[in-house]
């Protein structure tokens, strides 16, 4: 478990953190996410020890963080550190034993993020000579190659097209099954309610949520349900506007995978979880329902209504 404990950090007259307490569970990727300016990356490098901080502490598995244990942290910051002018696999295998690693486990490491990451192809080629893409890629296998206590990434699906961010993502997953902390900040709120365990949202160098990526989206979830009913003519379940207590009617094909667009409609509503059940057992009298819950709104929205 890492853990920032009351941390305050200033920059003459900005308080780039006030009071600010997190907590990274091990074996878990956690997600920090916020507007720039907001402090994720002052309180990344406070984490890793680049920054001092005015108050507070850090603590690594209920003890405060040494130096000696932040020097194994993993850590990529959102400028890139590598070495223009040296090769992909050359400067892995170095990374790797600054940090301790034998030669052979260290070229070991690097040949199997090379491969991991998409990148043996380019291993003996001049980080200069790669895409934006691939130097992002080897930016995040420097952060791994000498398999850190934690790992601490500053936006490291910046610049990745889809493929690779579904290869980096399974990267990050195998890593955290390993049982260490993973802390990383991402603007692409998509990727980071498909990955993360955990959330959490940072405004003006204060926490304003914190907590499991799916409970916090639940939180937000209003009073909005939705139907799933058979027949492709949205006209059919124009009744629902007519129940007492239900209001905000709007129909469209469902996004589901196993359902045609024209075999079914989607009719959300809003309304109390008691007249929800009521409208649904109206549905059930009248033929089949092919889903109903609740509305779980997107990351993006529950971001907006938190920062607001």
């Amino acid at each position: 478990m890492l853990e920032i404990r009351d941390v305050t950090r200033s920059f003459g007259a900005l308080k780039a953190l006030d009071q600010v307490s997190f907590q990274v569970p091990g074996g878990r990727l956690t997600g920090f996410v916020g507007a720039n300016g907001a402090g994720k990356t002052t309180a990344m490098r406070i984490l890793m020890g680049v920054l001092s901080m005015d108050s507070g502490e850090v603590l690594f598995d209920g003890q405060p963080v040494s130096r000696a244990a932040q020097a194994d942290f993993g850590y990529m910051p959102e400028e890139r550190g590598l070495y223009p002018k040296m090769g992909v696999r050359e400067q892995l295998v170095y990374f790797a034993q600054l940090h301790g690693l034998s030669a052979a486990k260290a070229g070991a490491n690097t040949d199997r993020l090379l491969s991991q990451l998409g990148l043996t192809a380019r291993a003996n080629d001049k980080v200069e000579k790669l895409s934006l893409g691939n130097q992002q890629r080897a930016q995040i296998a420097a952060a791994l190659v000498h398999d850190p206590s934690v790992l601490i990434l500053d936006e490291p699906f910046s610049g990745l097209d889809p493929l690779a961010v579904e290869t980096v993502m399974g990267v990050l997953r195998e890593f955290a099954a390993k049982g260490a902390p993973i802390l990383f900040s991402s603007h692409q709120l998509d990727v980071v309610e498909r990955i993360t365990d955990d959330l959490i949202i940072i405004a003006a160098g204060q926490i304003k949520a914190e907590g499991a990526t799916s409970a916090l989206r639940e939180r937000y979830a209003g009073s909005r349900y939705h139907l799933v009913l058979p027949g492709s003519d949205a006209a059919s379940a124009t009744w629902v506007e007519t129940v007492p207590g239900v209001t905000n009617v709007t129909t469209a094909a469902p996004d589901l995978a196993e359902l045609e667009p024209a075999a079914a409609v989607d009719v959300a509503f809003d309304a109390s979880a008691e007249v929800a059940q009521k409208v649904l057992a109206a549905c059930l009298e009248r033929g089949p329902v092919e889903g109903f819950g609740r509305l779980i709104p997107p990351l993006s929205e529950v971001f907006k209504e938190v920062v607001a």
